[in-house]
């Protein structure tokens, strides 16, 4: 569907105001707001349990708020779904073993109006060469292709994906990134949960970071890093004393693997002076935060306040947990 010609075109792709869904005495979304542009790639993260799911299950029209308000391209998700305006990739289900590549696509085909030749979705998601192989015999990798292809046959606008690339190689997580990178770029918007935090790094042109079902960090891959300060020092020093160094001024955690020793600090410079001049210790390396050294100090239980001039990124304070006991069945990730 090219929504760039559509009446839709003007309407933000997402846009949720002050959404919370509860499971019994469990908020696993607490009041987010989230508003995404049309033709964004934005990777959605978070600890198991944040909200991430139960969120993407009301943008999907699974699941209806508890309070708040939700429209995706200015309909409301069911609505949006119905209009082939919104397709999603999970992980799980919805597939036949006993059936090929081609049947399946042929039969969810036949559940729309109008949808893309099956030969180009077969294409596009990289697939053509076993579209006559059943399902059953298909890889985890090629599975959730399979369920890309799926997705592609509405031609949406609005491109939901929970976990993607699970059960894909190196290169073939390269080539699925370079197919959605490639839709992007003709105006599809995408939004997908993962726990490689280097999917994000590397493809989101935004993150949003959820904990603790609110949303904590909302921006790019370079903003989000900038909300952690310091910096990482990392040496080869065989028989560090992490003691020792973690009492330095400015040290906010010291770790060691083997002879190799990783400082985080708000100081790299007095790091590296101490290590050089009162240590044995070679190869010192300074380097900046990496998304995964900010992801845990913004979702831990014990995250730091905020650091002052972050209001531009962050869309809500860490908060204190409203429960914490395990959300039940059917209150997931």
């Amino acid at each position: 569907m090219d929504i760039t010609t559509s009446p839709i075109q003007s309407a933000p792709a997402v846009a949720a105001a002050g959404l919370v869904k509860s499971f019994g005495s469990v908020r696993a979304v607490d009041g987010i707001d989230l508003h995404i542009r049309q033709g964004e790639i934005v990777a959605f993260l978070g600890p198991n349990g944040a909200g991430k799911t139960s969120t993407i299950d009301m943008l999907l029209g699974l699941a209806t708020p508890d309070a708040g308000s939700v429209q995706v391209f200015g309909e409301s998700p069911r609505g949006a779904i119905a209009h082939g305006l919104v397709s999603a990739v999970l992980q799980t289900g919805g597939l036949l073993k006993d059936i090929t590549v081609r049947e399946t696509l042929d039969l969810t085909a036949s559940l729309f109006a109008d949808t893309r030749p099956v030969e180009e979705v077969l294409q596009r998601a990289g697939i053509a060469e076993i579209a006559d192989r059943r399902v059953g015999v298909c890889s985890g990798g090629q599975q959730q292709r399979l369920r890309f292809a799926m997705a592609l046959l509405s031609d949406p606008g609005l491109l939901i994906l929970d976990e993607p690339t699970t059960g894909m190689d190196v290169e073939g997580r390269r080539s699925f990134w370079n197919a959605i990178r490639a839709d992007a770029a003709r105006g599809r918007t995408v939004l997908f949960a993962t726990h490689y935090l280097e999917e994000a790094d590397e493809y989101a042109d935004r993150i949003v970071l959820m904990s603790r079902g609110r949303i904590v960090a909302d921006g790019t891959t370079t903003e989000i890093k900038n909300l952690v300060s310091g910096r990482i020092v990392h040496a080869t020093l065989p028989g560090a004393d992490p003691v020792a160094i973690a009492a330095l001024p400015g040290v906010d955690d010291v770790e060691a693997k083997g002879d190799r020793i990783a400082v985080h600090t708000r100081d790299s410079d007095a790091v590296a002076r101490f290590l050089l001049t009162q240590t044995a210790a070679r190869d010192v390396e300074i380097t900046a935060q990496n998304l995964e050294s900010v992801f845990i100090a913004l979702t831990s239980d014990d995250a730091a306040a905020r650091p002052a001039g972050a209001a531009s990124v962050i869309a809500t304070a860490t908060a204190t947990a409203t429960a914490t006991a395990s959300a039940p069945e059917g209150a997931r990730s």
